[in-house]
This record gives structure tokens, sequence and C-alpha cells, in this order.
């Protein structure tokens, strides 16, 4: 006997609309975080520029912070529909992008705060003080390197298990997910070439687009109804099978 229970369609509508505005406000603050942040890593006077300006370091932070929370409940609201088609897959979505990408997000976001107490420290010591503080900042500056690094790994990990869903499951148009599919297997490669120290920032472009256009029909057409409705999932599991 199957006991799943198949959520109205009204909560499915009211999922769909929540995870759309969940990816606008994740991608909105990671997108803000940028120019607040982006340009202290690569400067000599990196130090001086977080004490002068820590509130906006902090505010930095902050929106890494928020990117991160709001996009680790995504996974949350989409596993009791996801794991209709694959519960093994599904949880390790909500693993991958709910639990492991918030996690290198949290990191980025403590290594810019403690960055703000260690240029504060530094421009209240002397000169030999300050060049201790100075190679500590230098480790919390570099530190984010590989953290972003692994984070587009899992990122696009996460990314390929949502979107292999959403192909089975036809949940949204096939040609958004397929999208969905090539650009989280060029985000994870971007992830792996910076672990040896090549950036190749043109292969985040594609999901960042694909995200921001699936948010945008999530909110305006919701879940595609007739693959949602009972009966949809185990349809879907054996369409290969009853195609042959």
């Amino acid at each position: 006997m199957n006991t799943t229970k198949e959520s109205p369609p009204g909560t499915n509508r009211t999922t769909a609309t929540i995870v759309g505005v969940l990816y606008i406000i994740g991608t909105v603050a990671g997108v803000l975080s940028v120019p607040l942040l982006g340009g202290i890593p690569g400067a000599p006077d990196y130090l001086t520029m977080v004490a002068s300006n820590p509130s906006q370091v902090a505010l930095g932070a902050l929106l890494i912070v928020v990117m991160g929370l709001a996009l680790a409940m995504v996974p949350a609201m989409m596993f009791p529909i996801l794991k209709r088609w694959n519960e093994a897959l599904a949880i390790g979505y909500v693993i991958f992008r709910g639990a492991l990408e918030t996690f290198t997000y949290m990191a980025l976001a403590l290594c810019w705060l403690l960055l703000v107490v260690v240029s504060q420290q530094a421009a209240d010591s002397g000169a030999v003080v300050a060049s201790q503080f100075g190679s500590l900042g230098i480790l919390l500056v570099k530190a984010q390197d590989p953290i972003i690094a692994v984070g587009g790994i899992v990122f696009g990990l996460g990314a390929l298990m949502l979107y292999s869903l959403l192909y089975q499951a036809r949940l949204i148009p096939r040609w958004l997910s397929g999208w969905g599919i090539v650009a989280a297997v060029a985000y994870a490669a971007a992830g792996l070439t910076a672990m040896f120290g090549t950036t190749l920032d043109i292969l985040l472009m594609p999901m960042l687009l694909q995200e921001m256009v699936m948010a945008v029909w999530l909110i305006v057409k919701g879940f595609n109804a007739s693959a949602i409705a009972p009966g949809a999932a185990k349809t879907a599991t054996h369409e290969p099978l009853s195609a042959a």
C-alpha cells in the first residue's frame, strides 16, 4: 500500500512562489556583497581599508549570510516534493546545497568578520605587533580562495542533483532544467579549476542567469500541475520502461 501523502495544489503553488522568492533574495544578496568586498583582498593596504570601513565589510558579510540562509531554505522547501521521485537524490541535494554549501557561506562570512577585528587591532598596535596582525590578515584573505573553490564544487554537485530531479519529474520545462544541468557542470568545473589557481568566473554566468529565469518562472507559473498530480511521480519514474 502506498501511504505517501500528496500535497494540496495550493500548497505546491505556494512552495513554488516561496522558492522563487528565496532564489531572488539569495542571488541579489550575493551580487550586492561584491561591490562591498570585491576590491579588498587584492589591495596592498587591505587592512587599512578594512579598518577604515568596518561597517561596509560587516554589511558585506551580513549579505553573504543572508544569501546562505536564503539558499539553504530552498532544499528544505523542495524536499517534500522531490522525494516522490528519488528520495536518495533529494536527500543528497539537501545535504550538498542545504548543509555543505551553507557551511561554506558561513565560513566565508566569518573570515570577513575576523578580518575586521584583525584590522582594528593592527591599527591600534605598534609597527612590530601590526606586522603580526598583518600576517594573520593575509591568512584570512587567502583562506577565502579555497573556501570559494570548494563552495563552487559543492554548489555544482548539489545543483546537478536538483536539476536531474527536475528534469525527470518535469516540474519545470525540460529546456529550463536541462539548462540547469549544463550550468551546474560548468559551475562545478569553475570551482575545480579554482582549486588549482585558475579563475574562470565566466563559467558561473550560466547558472546565475538560469536560476533567475527559473525563479521568475516559479513565481509566475509555479510547478507543472500535471507533473505534480497524484500518481505522476510513479509514472515519471517508470517512463523509460513503459517507453521501451
